[in-house]
């Protein structure tokens, strides 16, 4: 994967020439042998902590990737520098949220914001190609629904899904890891391999990533 850093449980992207160096959200912006590294917070992250915690993606430079549940841009904003010459379609159906992110895509140009519910992919199909990733972090109880819903309608052949779930969003009765067996056996029963599971403790409790393939 290009223009990430990962040293122990610190991680970092390089901010692509054609890019400002201003922060988006308060991280700290270093500078090293050239370069320009952008802090990426596990803590406000949970593709970050991934990451930390040994998540391995085919994260290309000219790759094209679906951000469900994008929120004001903080995860996306990292995907931007590594994803430099793709697109990531992002969307999001708060407005105070997407007024955020506008105003980093004024700054990125690989970032196409779509305000709309990622609960109805049918509205947004005309905007968004298929997709090598098909990314989602969203806080509701039918994520798994709506995440397969769209991987089905956008992600293409030997692409990957990866999914941010929320278990107490899904039940807050059962234990976390139950959760986490139910989605798999979901997903496998939907037609998708799960390649990886991680647990993203202490970073964001009660979470785990889901990495999901199509063949």
């Amino acid at each position: 994967m290009e223009n990430l850093v990962v040293e122990k449980k610190k991680i970092f992207t390089i901010i692509p020439e054609r890019f400002d160096d201003k922060s988006v959200y308060g991280e700290k912006i270093i500078r090293r042998g050239g370069l320009r590294l952008r802090t990426w917070n596990p803590y406000r992250s949970k593709l970050s902590a991934a990451l930390i915690l040994g998540l391995k993606i085919d994260l290309r430079k000219d790759s094209e990737l679906l951000y469900l549940g994008a929120a004001t841009g903080t995860t996306v904003s990292h995907l931007s520098d590594i994803l430099h010459e793709g697109k990531i379609y992002a969307v999001e159906i708060s407005p105070l949220s997407m007024k955020k992110l506008l105003e980093l895509c004024e700054r990125r140009d690989n970032i196409f914001p779509i305000l709309d519910d990622a609960n109805h992919p049918e509205r947004f199909q005309h905007i968004v190609p298929k997709v090598d990733i098909v990314y989602q972090d969203i806080s509701q109880r039918n994520q798994v629904d709506i995440f397969v819903k769209n991987c089905d309608k956008f992600l293409r052949k030997g692409g990957e899904g990866i999914i941010m779930v929320k278990s107490r969003s899904i039940d807050v009765s059962a234990k976390p890891r139950e959760i986490y067996r139910r989605v798999m056996k979901d997903l496998g029963e939907r037609g998708y391999n799960v390649k990886k599971v991680i647990e993203l403790d202490p970073y964001a409790k009660d979470h785990a990533c889901i990495v999901v393939g199509r063949s």
